[in-house]
C-alpha cells in the first residue's frame, strides 16, 4: 500500500512538472540559461560578473556514508557567498553538486540500496535548505559504467540512477531543481542513462560536450569541438543530435564548454599536430592561456572550419593544445540558441580572465540581436 501511494505520488509529481514546463516555455521570452560551475574559493568569487549568469553549481559535495555533505568549514564559506551573490542578481540561482571526476566513489553501492536513496534524497533537502540553494545537480562519472580508475559501477546502476532520481523529486518536489551531468560519448548515452525514465523529473541535462579527446587518449584531436568531422565523430552537435533523437526536449540539453586547454607532449609535427600520436601533458586554465601558449614558445593558433574548433601546436616544443577561445564559445552560444536548447554551462568559473574573458564572450552572444 505504501509503495502504491509513493506511486501515486511520483506520477502527480510527474505531471505537475510537465505543465509547469509547458507553462514556462510558453509564458517567457525564448532565451538560453548561462550555468558555471565553480570549485574555487570564496575569495575568487568576487572577480567574476554574476549577473552575467543565471546559476552557478559549486563543486563539489560528497557522500558521507548515506548522505550529501559539504567537506568543511572553507567550503561552507564559499556555498554561502555564491549564495549572497543573488542580492545582487534575483534571477541567478545556486545549485550543490555532488561528485565530480574522482569524487563519486561510493556513488554505486550507496544509490544500490533503497534506503541509502531515501536517506540522500532527505539530506539534499537538508542542505538546499540550510544554505538556501535552489537544487542539486548529479556528477557521478558514471553510473553503470568505468569511469575514475578504481571506482565500483555496476550495469544495474543504469536502473539504480533512474531511482535515485525518482525519489530526489518525490522530496524536492516540483521547488528545487535537478540536474545531472551527462558524459558526451556513445557509451554513455546507450548505457548510463534510462533517459525516458529520468528526463520527464529533470529540469535540464548538462552535456558535458569537453574532455571527448581524454586525458587517457594517446592521440590528439578536439577536447570540445562544436561539429563533428571526418577526424572526430563526437562534438556538442553530435550528442545534441543524438539526444534529440531520443526524445530528450531540447529545452533540457545544455552544452559544455571548457575554460581549460589540454596538451600533449611528443607530438610529431604532421598536420600542425591534430590527430597525431603523443603523450597527455597538461590541463592550462584559460586565464594562463597567454602565459602557457605563447608564441615566444613556438606555439601557432588554428582554427578546424568544419568542427568549429580552435587549436594551437608548437614545432619547437612537439606540443599542441585543444581549448575553446571566444570565437568557439560565441559559436556555441549562437548555436544554443538557434537550437532551441536550454542554454550553455562550462567548466569551471575560476578558470577564466579578469577581464575580457570567456563568460564575456558568452554574454555579448547571448545578448546579440
Amino acid at each position: 500500500m505504501i509503495q502504491k501511494k509513493s506511486l501515486l505520488v511520483l506520477l502527480f509529481l510527474t505531471a505537475f512538472w510537465a505543465c509547469k514546463t509547458a507553462q514556462k516555455s510558453a509564458s517567457l521570452p525564448a532565451d538560453i540559461d548561462v550555468i558555471a560551475y565553480f570549485s574555487g574559493n570564496a575569495n575568487e568569487i568576487d572577480r567574476f560578473r554574476a549577473d552575467q549568469l543565471t546559476q552557478i553549481i559549486y563543486s563539489f559535495c560528497h557522500l558521507r556514508g548515506n548522505e550529501l555533505a559539504v567537506d568543511n568549514a572553507a567550503d561552507s564559506l564559499t556555498i554561502r557567498k555564491l549564495v549572497a551573490l543573488k542580492q545582487k542578481n534575483p534571477r541567478l540561482k545556486v545549485l550543490l553538486s555532488l561528485g565530480g571526476w574522482g569524487g563519486c566513489e561510493t556513488c554505486s553501492p550507496v544509490f544500490a540500496g533503497e534506503a541509502a536513496r531515501r536517506e540522500f534524497a532527505a539530506s539534499v533537502l537538508r542542505l538546499i535548505r540550510e544554505y538556501n540553494c535552489d537544487g542539486i545537480d548529479l556528477d557521478w562519472e558514471y553510473p553503470a559504467i568505468e569511469g575514475y580508475p578504481g571506482h565500483a559501477y555496476d550495469p544495474a546502476d543504469k536502473r539504480h540512477f533512474t531511482l535515485l532520481v525518482q525519489e530526489l523529486r518525490r522530496v524536492l518536489g516540483p521547488r528545487y531543481e535537478i540536474s545531472f551531468a551527462a558524459g558526451g560519448f556513445q557509451r554513455f548515452f546507450d548505457q548510463s542513462v534510462e533517459w525516458a525514465g529520468v528526463m520527464p523529473l529533470l529540469d535540464r541535462v548538462n552535456l558535458m560536450s569537453y574532455d571527448l579527446v581524454s586525458g587517457f587518449s594517446t592521440q590528439t584531436g578536439h577536447h570540445t569541438p562544436l561539429y563533428s568531422s571526418p577526424g572526430q565523430q563526437l562534438s556538442a552537435d553530435y550528442g545534441v543530435r543524438y539526444l534529440d533523437s531520443i526524445g530528450v526536449p531540447r529545452k533540457k540539453i545544455v552544452i559544455g564548454a571548457a575554460f581549460y586547454a589540454r596538451t600533449w607532449e611528443q607530438v610529431p609535427n604532421i598536420g600542425n599536430g591534430l590527430y597525431q600520436p603523443g603523450k597527455f601533458k597538461s590541463f592550462i586554465s584559460y586565464r594562463q592561456f597567454d602565459a602557457k601558449l605563447s608564441p615566444k614558445d613556438g606555439f601557432v593558433f588554428y582554427r578546424d572550419s568544419i568542427a568549429q574548433a580552435p587549436y594551437a601546436y608548437s614545432v619547437a616544443r612537439g606540443e599542441f593544445a585543444t581549448f575553446d577561445d571566444a570565437t568557439s564559445i560565441a559559436l556555441k552560444t549562437k548555436y544554443a540558441r538557434e537550437k532551441g536548447l536550454g542554454g550553455i554551462m562550462f567548466w569551471q568559473l575560476g578558470g577564466d580572465a579578469d577581464a575580457n574573458g570567456l563568460l564575456q564572450a558568452i554574454h555579448d552572444a547571448r545578448m546579440a540581436k
